[in-house]
């Protein structure tokens, strides 16, 4: 195998890498420290929707961890680049929250259920049968089905919660249309957001907890791919993937002198 360029550029995931069930995993303060201290390029992902990255920094910040607004990037930001992309001064219907409602404001998008150029189904905690009916009607009406990405499950102290993923199959179960995913394990969102730091991904690396997503995005991006153990991947699940990341480390802490 061919020898990896150094690492100059970062992405890391941030739940089940940075922070598990609200509490900051052992070692990210000083990882993220020790990233700002070089000047190395980074971004804390998120598939999450439902939060604006101000809201993300706030909520690092109240655990100890500090980011910078501009190295955050989420499925909701990547969802709102790509349909910019896609068809500028678009509609669309939005089941989500503030984080996917304010980026496609942002890019000029105008929410609304008539006759909408799309569908666009985010994270939300109130699904609602109203609103998940209207939105069968308008994509068997001709909207094009958008989904700020695929997990079927997020986590909770309580244990797991349906997700996006999830919902987005029973749409796809009544209306036979199945949605565009712009998030993890996309490389789409990987893709922008090496584009949005200056960032190559033959330079690049991927810090994930899940195989599914994290790691299979990196690896399709073609970046060098971290496992960490503090999420929800166990040793015992790497091998059922017919893919594998470049190093499985127990967490964030055994990265911070690669950096």
């Amino acid at each position: 195998m061919a020898e990896r360029k150094p690492i100059e550029s970062w992405l890391t995931d941030m739940d089940g890498v940075l922070i598990h069930e609200g509490v900051p995993v052992p070692g990210a303060d000083r990882f993220l420290k020790r990233l700002q201290e070089s000047g190395k390029p980074f971004l804390v992902l998120t598939n999450n929707s439902i939060y604006t990255r101000r809201d993300l920094q706030a909520r690092l910040h109240r655990m100890g961890l500090e980011v910078p607004v501009e190295s955050i990037w989420t499925s909701a930001l990547a969802t709102a680049q790509f349909l910019d992309i896609q068809r500028p001064g678009g509609t669309a219907y939005v089941i989500g929250e503030a984080g996917l409602t304010t980026a496609l404001h942002d890019v000029g998008y105008v929410l609304s259920d008539v006759a909408p150029d799309y569908v666009v189904l985010g994270e939300t905690r109130t699904y609602s049968f109203e609103a998940l009916t209207k939105a069968i009607r308008l994509i068997n009406g001709g909207a094009r089905f958008i989904a700020t990405n695929p997990d079927h499950t997020g986590p909770s102290a309580e244990g797991a919660l349906p997700a996006t993923g999830s919902v987005a199959a029973l749409i796809t179960k009544a209306t036979g249309r199945d949605p565009y995913f712009v998030g993890k394990p996309n490389p789409l969102m990987m893709r922008t957001g090496l584009n949005m730091i200056g960032a190559h991904s033959e330079t690049s690396a991927m810090v994930g907890d899940r195989m599914d997503t994290d790691v299979l995005a990196g690896l399709e991006a073609g970046m060098e791919t971290f496992l960490v153990l503090t999420g929800l991947t166990a040793p015992g699940d790497v091998d059922r993937f017919p893919f594998r990341p470049s190093a499985v480390v127990d967490s964030i802490a055994d990265l911070v002198d690669k950096i």
